[in-house]
């Protein structure tokens, strides 16, 4: 699995205090088992809910393709409202 993003806001993310880490961190939600969802259609986005560390957080991502193939382009992330922890108790 390939994964694209910008590192600038990476960074970004990862020095705000309710993000709390970067993209670079947030691949390990794909290591494990994780629930998604469509998130929207026009881009098509999904939300990936997931562990990083102890912590869960929830990821819009895009599935793109380039001459290489297929990937994952890392738009957002924060960690998991109540409300998605409990999507995730549910359906994981």
């Amino acid at each position: 699995m390939r994964f694209h993003f910008d590192p600038r806001k990476s960074q970004r993310l990862r020095e705000n205090p309710l993000r709390g880490i970067g993209f670079e961190e947030a691949q390990e939600i794909f290591a494990r088992p994780y629930y998604q969802d469509r998130r929207s259609d026009l881009p098509e986005q999904y939300r990936a809910i997931g562990w990083v560390g102890h912590r869960l957080y929830s990821l819009i991502f895009e599935v793109r393709e380039d001459k290489e193939g297929e990937y994952y382009h890392l738009v957002t992330l924060w960690k998991s409202t109540r409300e998605e922890e409990k999507l995730y108790a549910e359906n994981s």
